[in-house]
């Protein structure tokens, strides 16, 4: 293990921390709501570092709800009321005579009309929305989103001034009309507000909160945990810096699998754990990630750019034009990303200062961008290449590293894309190709864990139809892996 002396930036290497496997048939599985209240180690036992890399799926692009949008057209004739007085708890608005009525132009977008002001606002009107499905309703902004909402007499929201909001979820049918009502509670009021459809197929709400998986998510009031144990950290892309929870994918509604991993790999370990994500989109091994050491190669008339080399390629016994990238360009820019963080580490973490730290293990989930030849065909020794190099980059010989296959189209993919699903199995240590990554080197086969469109946010097979549950359940496999290593090596 990289392990941290008194100058960052010296490491030497020590043995990974005795562990066993006692963690008891994947102990979080158990619908264990504790993990929120899981704090960190002891100060002195140094923190473990695991650096997650790949392309735009290991970014993360599985989406945690269908994604707030701007109410507007869903609102049927709203009318603001001005009733006398600040707001009453014991007021009968609707019995009571307004000082002010106006009927509302512009409701939600981004510039809602003006309400009149003088006393205490209530809009009432008609929703129609077009879609069946559950909803949750946001209104308000800044101050505004004290208020108490109601749809159908239902009430679907409240939030008072120093309160946190309250969110009641309702299911509405398409093109059947309801009454609403907002009564707001300062005088700080306006027309803006969101709406969020909470079941789409395949969104981590909807696999969590209606389909009842990954229970250690939530807490007993069903809101999102962070892990105290377990620090995230993004470079290059999806670049939260926080405890772990959702929002560390691609966007603040979205996850990668460094949110299964992490908790995984949270309740192994008994210190607090740091997962480093340095991934970019769009990126091949065979070009952008290629490893140092790569050498140039011939195929169907043309030379393929070794490490450093530009352009991607050229035709045989032509003079190459370089242009404004290079092969390996990505790798440098991502673990050189790596290096400046944990160079930095008691700035970075202030919560660990004067703490020591060690690489534990690389997680590799890539491979879409090399579909084609001659980069599938030679990712097999592109990515022994790439395990080599990393464990020499951060001196980490025996580092473990966790692998996880393409599972585009599941057990129906075929071509380019099958030979690199089978490349990465090729190097997995317990299929003795390799011997020195027996016991170090493990890849997880996920192609089960294939979700179709229908059944997902998204129509997007390339990002894994955007469903949450993939990655939730890649995330898992790639720490079990992870675990499974770590506690042979600890034997």
């Amino acid at each position: 293990m990289l392990l941290r002396n008194t100058t960052p930036t010296t490491p030497t290497t020590t043995r990974l921390a005795t562990a066993t496997f006692a963690w008891l048939a994947f102990a979080i599985l158990s619908a264990s709501a504790h993990a929120q209240s899981r704090q960190p180690a002891e100060k002195g036992r140094p923190v473990k570092v695991y650096i997650l890399a790949g392309q735009s799926n290991m970014v993360g692009i599985g989406q945690v709800t269908g994604g707030g949008s701007r109410w507007g057209a869903e609102f049927l004739n709203p009318v603001v009321s001005v009733y006398p007085g600040a707001y009453d708890v014991q007021a009968d608005y609707d019995r009571m005579k307004p000082i002010e009525t106006r009927e509302l132009e512009q409701f939600g977008g981004v510039n809602p009309t003006p309400y009149p002001h003088g006393g205490t606002p209530v809009v009432r009107g008609a929703i129609q929305i077009q879609t069946t499905g559950v909803y949750e309703f946001r209104p308000g902004y800044g101050e505004s989103t004290y208020n108490v909402m109601e749809v159908d007499g239902q009430e679907v929201y409240r939030k008072h001034p120093g309160k946190d909001a309250v969110h009641t979820q309702i299911k509405l049918t398409a093109d059947k009309k309801v009454p609403f009502k907002i009564t707001y509670l300062t005088q700080q009021a306006n027309g803006l507000g969101w709406i969020v459809r909470t079941d789409i197929p395949g969104t981590l709400a909807t696999v969590v909160h209606a389909d009842g998986k990954f229970p250690y998510l939530v807490d007993a009031q069903g809101n999102w945990v962070e892990r105290k144990d377990v620090w995230y950290r993004g470079v290059i892309t999806a670049g939260a810096n926080q405890w772990l929870s959702i929002g560390c994918g691609a966007s603040s509604n979205s996850v990668g699998p460094e949110l299964g991993f992490g908790h995984v790999i949270g309740e192994f370990h008994d210190e607090p754990v740091l997962i480093i994500k340095a991934s970019q989109g769009n990126r091949s091994l065979g070009w952008d990630f290629l490893p140092p050491g790569s050498q140039s190669f011939e195929y169907d008339g043309f030379t393929y750019a070794g490490y450093k080399e530009s352009p991607a390629r050229w035709e045989m016994g032509a003079t190459p034009e370089p242009i404004n990238w290079y092969a390996g360009k990505q790798y440098d820019d991502c673990f050189g990303a790596v290096h400046q963080v944990l160079n930095d580490f008691d700035k970075e973490f202030p919560h660990w200062t004067g703490r020591d730290f060690e690489i534990a293990g690389f997680v590799w989930w890539q491979g879409h961008k090399d579909g084609g030849e001659p980069h599938a065909s030679r990712y097999e020794q592109n990515l022994v290449r790439l395990i080599r190099a990393l464990r020499q980059e951060f001196d980490v010989p025996q580092a473990p590293f966790a692998i996880a296959t393409i599972g585009f189209d599941g057990w129906d993919m075929a071509g380019p894309h099958k030979t690199v699903a089978e490349a990465q199995l090729a190097v997995s240590g317990e299929r003795g190709k390799y011997p020195e990554f027996q016991g170090n080197v493990k890849t997880v086969e996920i192609r089960d864990f294939w979700r179709k469109a229908e059944d997902s946010p998204r129509n997007q097979g390339y990002h894994y139809n955007q469903n949450a549950e993939t990655y939730m359940l890649v995330g898992e496999a790639l720490g079990k892996a992870m675990v499974q290593m770590q506690s042979k090596q600890s034997d």
